[in-house]
């Protein structure tokens, strides 16, 4: 029996099974139909595609420019194991005329490196570093099919989703991180026919797994690390310890580490107060019945008093976007952007804090106008409903391809009643700005990460 994550089973025709992929990519793209031969993995994929609403025409955009990229690399967890790579993809990749490449966790290409006819034939591909190679923006391809599925994948041929990668053949498997488990990014390698060998697959994953053991020796003293509390996208916030130990933290709970992490001179208790209370006639009693339940559960990681604020240096995830987007380092902010700040929260001090990152957010992506970041904003859980950033991506778009984008905004228009941008102006209308409603309160609006 087939192996299904081996793109050519043993003893089958290369130029044959290209022929047949051809014509089943045909009949999807056109009609929506999957055909044999396609494996699950590539259906699937091609699934979300048409969702994304990738188009098989679709072209890589550089959407980090060099000196970003090379600030943001620099930093990134994946260049300390380059050499890795290097060592044992780098003389493979020369020999066979093939790529060795290194993307992040949303499918950016850090690194692209190889033999130099290949790299220039790669460049006109635009496979380059800086290039958004997400499945969101040039649809199925084994770096950005990793990092989405969160499993190796070998792509051969016409098995990509756009027309013009065709040529080629990739394996790519994710790379974690070993402590946390958190997905880092993917090593992949990228070429001729011959990367469909089952070995190239085996090869790839072997190197990823070789980078995560050298990132655990890299680290081997993981309780040095500062404690961090992880609040976007989950009502309930995670406090990661430096060595690591992992505590949930109840719904209020939440609120108050949130805070104070925001505020690391501290708050009074009336001025945490009236950041958690909607009713200001809470007494004092509360916060310190509170404050006091939480010392019991965090013990020496507990908050201090007078003022109340945390007993060491606390990084939260929100604070690591706030400053990587007032950099103006979009896509590593979005990189570390889950979602909104305890969505279900109405705090009004984390309201307020919620809807300044989220705006912050938004402004920037929608500043950048880079049809990657955009798409991959609709079609998270969050901006699913957002019409600022589908008019944004509506514009970016070619007009061949902005009907689907200019639907959606009238849609939630017409929903928010303000009134259908353009009614009877025909389907390229551009529609008027719409203030975003917020959400209701009281609930998350979406999927809550699985309790860990």
């Amino acid at each position: 029996m087939d192996d299904p994550s081996v793109a050519l089973p043993g003893g089958t025709d290369p130029a044959e099974r290209t022929r047949v992929l051809r014509r089943a990519h045909t009949a999807f793209t056109q009609d929506g139909r999957v055909e044999a031969p396609v494996r699950a993995v590539i259906a699937n994929s091609w699934r979300r595609c048409a969702r994304a609403r990738i188009g098989p025409e679709c072209e890589p955009r550089v959407d980090l420019a060099e000196a970003e990229l090379r600030s943001y690399r620099a930093q990134h967890p994946l260049a300390r194991v380059m050499p890795v790579f290097r060592d044992l993809v780098g003389a493979f990749a020369a020999h066979g005329a093939h790529l060795l490449a290194v993307c992040d966790a949303r499918g950016s290409l850090l690194w692209v490196e190889g033999e130099t006819a290949t790299l220039r034939r790669a460049e006109g591909l635009g496979f380059v570093p800086g290039a958004r190679w997400a499945e969101t923006a040039m649809g199925t391809n084994a770096p950005g099919t990793a990092v989405a599925v969160g499993e190796p994948v070998q792509v051969f041929g016409a098995e990509h989703f756009s027309h013009r990668v065709h040529p080629w053949t990739c394996a790519a498997a994710p790379v974690h991180d070993p402590r946390t488990g958190r997905l880092l990014g993917a090593v992949d390698i990228t070429g001729g026919d011959g990367l469909a060998h089952p070995h190239s697959l085996a090869f790839v994953q072997a190197v990823a797994r070789a980078a995560e053991a050298q990132l655990a020796l890299l680290d081997p003293f993981p309780q040095a690390a500062g404690d961090t509390l992880r609040a976007l996208g989950r009502d309930e916030a995670l406090l990661v310890g430096g060595d690591g130990t992992r505590i949930r933290l109840g719904r209020r709970h939440s609120e108050i580490m949130a805070l104070l992490a925001h505020h690391p001179e501290g708050l009074s208790g009336e001025e945490l107060a009236i950041a958690l209370y909607e009713d200001e006639s809470v007494s004092p009693v509360t916060l310190r019945a509170e404050m006091s339940r939480l010392r019991g559960l965090l013990g020496d990681r507990a908050p201090l008093s007078r003022p109340y604020r945390t007993a060491a240096p606390l990084e939260a995830d929100f604070s690591v976007v706030s400053r990587q987007l007032a950099a103006g380092a979009v896509s590593a902010a979005l990189h570390h952007y889950a979602g909104p700040l305890l969505p279900g929260s109405t705090a009004p001090g984390i309201v307020r804090l919620r809807r300044r990152i989220e705006d912050q957010a938004r402004a920037a992506v929608i500043a950048r106008a880079d049809v990657g970041l955009l798409t991959d904003w609709v079609c998270a859980p969050w901006g699913a409903d957002d019409p600022a950033v589908w008019r944004a991506l509506a514009a970016t778009l070619p007009p061949e391809g902005r009907t689907a984008a200019l639907a959606r905004v009238r849609a939630l228009d017409s929903e928010l009643g303000t009134g259908g941008p353009g009614r009877g102006s025909g389907a390229g209308a551009e529609p008027p700005p719409v203030r975003r409603e917020p959400a209701r309160p009281g609930r998350a609006t979406y999927p809550q990460p699985a309790r860990s």
